[in-house]
C-alpha cells in the first residue's frame, strides 16, 4: 500500500469538504482564533509508526490498547474536541456512524478519541446510538503523545487539552498509512473523503 497524506484546511472547501454545524449548540464553544497555520506536519508523518505505548478507556472505563481493537488491516482513529460542548464534533460523531460497516468491509475499525470521560462518551453513545468505539482520553496523554493538542487554549479554559481535530488511518503493523489533519475545528471532511483515502491506499 502506498501512503498518503491529506491537511484538510478551509482552502480546500472546494473539494468536497464541508463544515459541520449542526447539532449542540454552538454558543457554548470557547471562543477562540481559527487556526490558519500550515497543519499537514502535526501528528506522527505517514509511513512513522504511532507513538507506543497506545492506552485509552473506552466508555465502560476499561483500558483498551492498538492491539485490542485493530481490525484485519488497521483501524481510522478520529481525534475529536468533544461531545460535550462542539457541536462540530457532535455532527461529526454522529455522521461516522453511516461508515462504520463500509470501513469493517475494508478491514478497517473505527474509533474516536478526545478528552471526555468514559462516562460523558457513554451518555453521548447511548443518546445518539452509537455502537462503534469511542475511547476517553482525560489528561490528553495520547492526544500529546500524537502531538496533537491544540495550543491555543491556556490552563484555564474548560478546553484545554483538546487536540485538532484530525483522522489516521493506521496500519495493523501501528504505522500511519494516511492521516488528514484540520486547521479549521469548523471543518470537517466528508464520509466519502475518508473511504476515497483507505480505498486510494
Amino acid at each position: 500500500m502506498r501512503p498518503m497524506i491529506i491537511s484538510f484546511i478551509s482552502a480546500f472547501a472546494t473539494i468536497g469538504i464541508v463544515a459541520c454545524a449542526q447539532g449542540g449548540d454552538a454558543s457554548s464553544e470557547p471562543m477562540e482564533q481559527v487556526a490558519t497555520e500550515n497543519t499537514s506536519d502535526a501528528g506522527p508523518a505517514v509511513g512513522a509508526p504511532i507513538p507506543e505505548g497506545f492506552v485509552a478507556r473506552d466508555t465502560s472505563g476499561a483500558e483498551r490498547h492498538l492491539a485490542d481493537i485493530t481490525g484485519e488491516n488497521g483501524i481510522v482513529l478520529v481525534f475529536n474536541r468533544s461531545v460535550d460542548w462542539c457541536s462540530y464534533c457532535q455532527a461529526q460523531m454522529v455522521g461516522l456512524r453511516d461508515i462504520e460497516s463500509d470501513l469493517a468491509e475494508r478491514g478497517y475499525t473505527l474509533a474516536t478519541l478526545s478528552y471526555d470521560s468514559p462516562q460523558t462518551l457513554a451518555g453521548f453513545a447511548r443518546r445518539e446510538n452509537i455502537g462503534y468505539l469511542m475511547l476517553s482520553d482525560e489528561g490528553s496523554a495520547m492526544i500529546d503523545a500524537f502531538e496533537l493538542r491544540d495550543p491555543q487554549y491556556g490552563a484555564d479554559s474548560f478546553a484545554y487539552g483538546v487536540p485538532r481535530p484530525a483522522i489516521f488511518v493506521i496500519g495493523s503493523n501501528g504505522e500511519v498509512q494516511a492521516k488528514m489533519v484540520e486547521s479549521d475545528y469548523r471543518v470537517r471532511p466528508e464520509n466519502s473523503d475518508i473511504l476515497a483515502v483507505i480505498d486510494a491506499l
